[in-house]
């Protein structure tokens, strides 16, 4: 890669960790569940009407967006107003790419050589040394919300590789247009009105810069960029730069949001973010079984 595109490179991880940060201010002014559908909705107006129309089949946009948009985000920001840590969030999601190899073993075929499920086994592991810190100072629920989120979001994975969108910014864009409506009579069922209403006539400065990072920093400029980098690099270079991300994102929550990292908590980082990236990088994936095998090569193609 050339100088600018590791530099873009971790800019976009940089964003996306501090998002987390963001995220947790954001939820001094939202609901958790109406902040992420105005996070959407910000994110796909008026961006609609420049990207042109989709270029996947709509059932792959709405699969992800109810995935990754109402699923994924909508507990991930539900556990973080139950408590769960901007810091802790950002490392624990990072087990997606667990989730996501078991699923793609399931729904296309592939299946993880022994390098990758040793890499699996100590992710896992790293999750439950990171369940015990949590047990221990924080709410157990709120951390469940979060490890369900990543599984969603490696639903979502497997999902966009079956879409296989040829263009990621028109793809997000998209895809954002679905979560907005199912968010909104989600917050009115569980949060209420009152409480929606009030806090969208409280907006200030502080509120509408948050749902500009999360929603055109974050979402369309960081999956633009990130699609641009995987256009003219092959995936396996791209990928490994998430490991940066809950670098980025304990460091700030530390920095900003004066959050203490246990010691267990380092443990528990360094045997996910290991795992991660054996479960990423390491050995080969043996080959889908023969009926699944042209869909499963089209899929990482």
């Amino acid at each position: 890669m050339r100088p600018s595109h590791i530099a873009l490179a971790v800019l976009v991880t940089a964003l996306w960790g501090v998002n987390f940060v963001v995220v947790e201010l954001g939820l001094d002014h939202f609901p958790p569940l109406l902040f992420s559908a105005l996070r959407f909705l910000v994110a796909a107006l008026p961006a609609v009407f420049f990207v042109g129309p989709p270029k996947v089949a709509r059932k792959w946009i709405v699969g992800v967006g109810l995935a990754l948009g109402v699923a994924k985000f909508g507990l991930l920001f539900v556990g973080m107003d139950q408590g769960m840590g901007a810091g802790l969030s950002s490392l624990v999601l990072q087990v997606q790419a667990v989730f996501t190899a078991l699923f793609a073993a399931v729904a296309l075929g592939e299946r993880p050589g022994r390098v990758r499920l040793a890499g699996m086994g100590v992710a896992l592991a790293g999750i439950a040394v990171a369940a015990v810190d949590e047990g221990a100072s924080g709410p157990v629920l709120a951390f469940a919300l979060v490890v369900a989120a990543a599984a969603f979001w490696g639903v979502s994975n497997v999902l966009t590789r079956k879409a296989a969108p040829p263009d990621s910014l028109n793809f997000m864009v998209w895809v954002s247009t679905v979560p907005v409506l199912p968010l909104l009579g989600l917050s009115l069922l569980f949060e209420g009105w009152d409480r929606d209403t009030d806090a969208l006539a409280a907006m200030d400065w502080t509120g509408a810069g948050v749902l500009v990072y999360v929603a055109w920093i974050s979402t369309v400029f960081g999956f633009g960029a990130w699609g641009f980098l995987l256009r003219h690099h092959p995936a396996s270079t791209v990928a490994p730069f998430t490991l940066l991300v809950p670098v980025f994102g304990m460091s700030s929550a530390a920095l900003l949001l004066d959050e203490s990292v246990s010691p267990l908590r380092w443990c528990a980082a360094a045997l996910l973010v290991g795992g991660v990236a054996v479960t990423s990088l390491g050995g080969r994936w043996r080959e889908p079984v023969l009926a699944a095998a042209p869909e499963a090569r089209g899929a990482r193609a």
